[in-house]
């Protein structure tokens, strides 16, 4: 038998460049994005806060539930076709906003920016990488989050300069030309669906020539029905809301939360800094430690550290111990970044990896978008936080233990696909058997 060597340049770190950007571009859909805005349509319109933020969750909340619908597409037509067709209408929903008068315009500018942002274009991101890689899927994936973080550093200030220099309405136009232009044309052309399509293997391995079945190992791939019949399916899911609704929560809430302890704004906005500077090399060191150690227990110490992170914020009386919160917490969201990111392929395959996510995508932007409510409400009844702060360690809790149940489901494989002999999952991959 004679096998082909794979090529000098492994085309996997063009899908990685492009499945940043996808994050990095999703930025007009994200909540660090818009806020920015909020406070101008206040003041134009004479709208409240209450009104634009319970539009804004409602506008989440419906969005959530049709990601599931854009997984299949993307399953169904490819990453590609996709990333165009979604990019070009991110950049529509862009135009859309800067037309808004109503606040029925308003929901339906919401709608599609979040469905269109947050949801697909990390959803894109997410599917993608899996196709290209297997061990070191962790690693890949880890490198993409860059893109992420980078944007949700940009994107506020960039919206700052826009608004100050152009108006609102044109500093929304503006956003759409920027996707349109820079991404966009990228996606259609750079963007291979499988490295099938180009004759390779997941990690740059290398196509056979002659006798493939003596080295072939099974893949096995779960569809959403099947999946939806494993315990480790329900119990995934459950870890995916919890982290939006928790650090959601805080997020939304923390300036307050810090004022109810004589902590200033600025002390706030900087802890917010510090839980993003500290996230990029955790998400790097996960992306390695996802190659050596199960799944599942990196995802245990995503609850652990919001566990963590929930008793240091009753405490953090004083800035430095604010500080080691931001840290621990950084720290949780880092690691919750890639380990659910990478959790999904590992345990159900590549095949229907776009379906699944958008699954689980949907939990996110549901939890995300409920996260807030309890605190709000706990606030109002109590007068302040302590309460239900106490009362929101119970969800990480729940992870911790959902997380320890969630073994990798058994199946026989169903599908067999070349892949290359050098390439072995990680420890706890169950779709690869010799």
């Amino acid at each position: 038998m004679k096998q082909v060597t794979g090529n000098a340049f492994h085309y996997g770190w063009v899908i990685i460049a492009i499945a940043a950007l996808s994050q990095f571009f999703s930025g007009p859909g994200q909540t660090y994005s818009n806020s920015i805005f909020i406070d101008y349509y206040i003041e134009d319109f004479g709208w409240s806060r209450s009104t634009v933020s319970g539009i804004y969750s409602a506008a989440t909340l419906t969005a959530g539930f049709l990601l599931f619908f854009v997984g299949r597409l993307i399953d169904r037509n490819g990453s590609r076709k996709m990333a165009v067709a979604v990019s070009v209408a991110l950049a529509v929903a862009c135009f859309f906003n800067s037309f808004v008068t109503s606040l029925v315009m308003l929901f339906i500018g919401f709608f599609f920016i979040r469905l269109l942002g947050q949801g697909s274009m990390a959803l894109i991101s997410s599917s993608l990488i899996p196709q290209w890689f297997v061990k070191k899927r962790g690693r890949a994936i880890s490198i993409a989050a860059i893109g992420g973080l980078v944007s949700s550093a940009a994107f506020p200030l960039l919206n700052v300069w826009l608004i100050e220099s152009f108006g609102w309405r044109s500093s929304w136009l503006i956003l759409g030309i920027i996707i349109i232009v820079c991404f966009t044309p990228l996606a259609l052309f750079l963007i291979q669906n499988s490295p099938e399509e180009m004759g390779l293997l997941p990690d740059n391995g290398a196509a056979l020539k002659a006798e493939p079945e003596k080295k072939l190992i099974k893949e096995v791939s779960w569809s959403v029905k099947e999946a939806s019949k494993t315990r480790a399916f329900w119990l995934l899911l459950l870890c995916a809301a919890i982290p939006g609704i928790v650090n959601t929560g805080l997020t939304f809430h923390l300036v307050s939360i810090f004022a109810e302890k004589s902590l200033s704004l600025e002390t706030a906005a900087g802890i917010l800094s510090l839980t993003a500077l500290i996230g990029l090399p955790v998400t790097f060191i996960t992306g390695i430690l996802l190659e050596k150690v199960k799944v599942q227990y990196m995802l245990t110490l995503v609850f652990a550290g919001e566990l963590v992170s929930l008793f240091l914020l009753q405490k953090a009386d004083f800035l430095a111990t604010a500080m080691v919160f931001g840290l621990v917490w950084g720290v949780s969201m880092g690691i919750e970044r890639i380990v659910m990111a990478v959790v999904w392929p590992n345990y159900f395959g590549r095949k229907h990896i776009g379906s699944i996510s958008g699954i689980s995508m949907a939990m996110v932007v549901t939890g995300s978008a409920l996260g807030p409510l309890p605190l709000g409400i706990a606030f109002d009844l109590f007068g302040g936080y302590t309460e239900i702060l106490w009362a929101l360690m119970i969800f990480p809790i729940f992870g911790i233990v959902a997380a320890l149940l969630a073994d990798p489901p058994k199946k026989e494989a169903s599908i067999q696909q070349p892949v290359a002999k050098e390439i072995e999952g990680p420890a706890e991959n169950p779709l690869l058997a010799d």
